[in-house]
């Protein structure tokens, strides 16, 4: 796809040595002289990228933008200024603009500049086709996806949800097991009924057992009172069996017992009660391997493995990264979701995600917190995504450049920005001009 751009400016001169320059690197450029021209043919063909000239007639630069907004809300605009216009440029900033570039400038320099706008509109051109594929792919329950392989998972998930079978789901922790298993029930003819979620792992022994069946008033020390298990709440629903090869091999002959009858007695009781309830359990262990060791009995595993889904980790999934990337953003950005940059998205899907889609979400919510509503930068990442793996060693001009653009994006005015960094605004109008930021 073409990227179509409405350049802007009133010296003829700048205006033909801006369009080469653009058109140089690919962009198919509409030049124009005058403001209200320009407005004109803004409602009449699509643009993407905007450089407008600050100083114009008979509507000048911040003017022109802010009609323009009107007709493409989602245009990455830029304010062509001269030097001594950097407030106005900063206003401008601030009223929707993406960048400012200050007169006068090399050939060069336009084309390095005009190369990271473009990379940032190919961005959120490709973050805007991924919310399209986000609204097309998003299941109940939070499953993100365009993997096919999930999305086969999603299939056969679909199949098994309105039937008694048991299902096993494998899967690396933070894969989503138990969102999988939300939503089979939430497919089922049950959903109507309860969702019983049981982690094996954070039980004892003695613990765990009570809090299946359930237990009776002195059953044990502590037994106060006649309390339900687990498998009685979900009467009528769905039980979720987290960790289950944590489950000790004296349990394991009662719930074995359970999923042969869907039958079974409180501790300390004599009483039978019967229950209808659909059994849904996951491991992110190799159950193989417990089989081997006798930590886990074959009988109840042929009983539990009606159905095994087989979750993928993230990075088996690369192809999800930026969809749930968007996903997290909206979801914890609510009215003021921050854009990505170019450096960030890079690190994000370069990453290898040891704790999968529970550590992707959990990095989305502390970047959306510390970027306040701006965008969010490597430096809003953790350690382990900025690791060695994760980034090249740079120069000290590289690294006084990161944080300069740091600095200014974070600062409200010039005068602020060159107070934190300890400079005079005249240094720092040079190092802008030196950096291309």
């Amino acid at each position: 796809m073409k990227t179509n751009v409405l350049l802007v400016d009133d010296e003829p001169n700048i205006l033909r040595t801006m369009k080469i320059c653009l058109e140089s690197i690919g962009l198919e450029v509409t030049a124009v002289s005058r403001s209200d021209e320009a407005l004109k043919i803004a409602n009449q063909k699509q643009f993407d990228i905007a450089f407008l000239d600050l100083k114009m007639y008979p509507l000048d630069g911040i003017q022109l933008l802010a009609e323009i907004k009107k007709i493409f809300p989602d245009i990455i605009a830029v304010i062509v200024t001269a030097h001594g216009s950097v407030d106005s440029a900063v206003q401008a900033i601030k009223q929707g603009a993406y960048d400012y570039l200050q007169k006068p400038f090399d050939f060069q320099e336009l084309q390095h500049f005009a190369q990271k706008v473009h990379e940032n509109f190919k961005l959120q051109r490709q973050l805007k086709q991924l919310q399209q594929q986000l609204n097309l792919y998003q299941a109940s329950e939070d499953i993100i996806t365009t993997n096919p392989q999930m999305l086969s998972l999603l299939n056969l998930a679909r199949e098994v949800a309105d039937t008694n079978i048991s299902v096993l789901i494998e899967g690396e922790s933070g894969t989503g097991k138990e969102v999988m298993a939300r939503f089979i029930h939430n497919t089922s003819a049950r959903k109507d009924g309860p969702f019983v979620t049981v982690n094996c792992a954070a039980l004892s022994e003695s613990l765990l057992e009570s809090e299946l069946f359930g237990h009776v008033k002195g059953a044990f020390t502590g037994a106060v009172k006649d309390r339900q298990g687990r498998f009685e709440m979900a009467d009528g629903g769905t039980v979720f069996l987290d960790e289950i090869t944590e489950i000790p091999t004296t349990t394991q002959a009662k719930l074995l017992r359970f999923l042969q009858s869907r039958e079974f007695e409180r501790v300390g009781d004599s009483q039978t009660i019967k229950v209808d309830v659909r059994f849904i359990a996951a491991t992110n262990r190799d159950l193989k391997d417990a089989l081997g060791s006798g930590r886990f009995r074959d009988d109840l595993y042929y009983r539990i493995n009606g159905v095994t889904i087989k979750l993928p980790s993230l990075r088996e999934r690369p192809d999800d990264i930026p969809i749930l990337i968007k996903h997290f953003i909206e979801k914890f950005g609510k009215q003021n979701q921050p854009e990505v940059s170019s450096e960030a998205f890079k690190m994000l899907t370069g990453y290898q995600w040891p704790g999968n889609i529970r550590q992707l979400e959990n990095v989305v919510e502390r970047a959306v917190l510390l970027a306040h509503g701006r965008k969010i930068e490597p430096y809003h990442l953790p350690d382990e995504i900025q690791s060695k793996e994760n980034k090249r060693l740079v120069s000290l001009d590289e690294l006084e450049k990161d944080y300069i653009a740091r600095v200014v994006h974070e600062s409200l005015t010039v005068e602020e920005a060159s107070k934190i960094l300890g400079i005079d605004p005249a240094t720092l109008w040079r190092k802008r001009k030196k950096y291309g930021l």
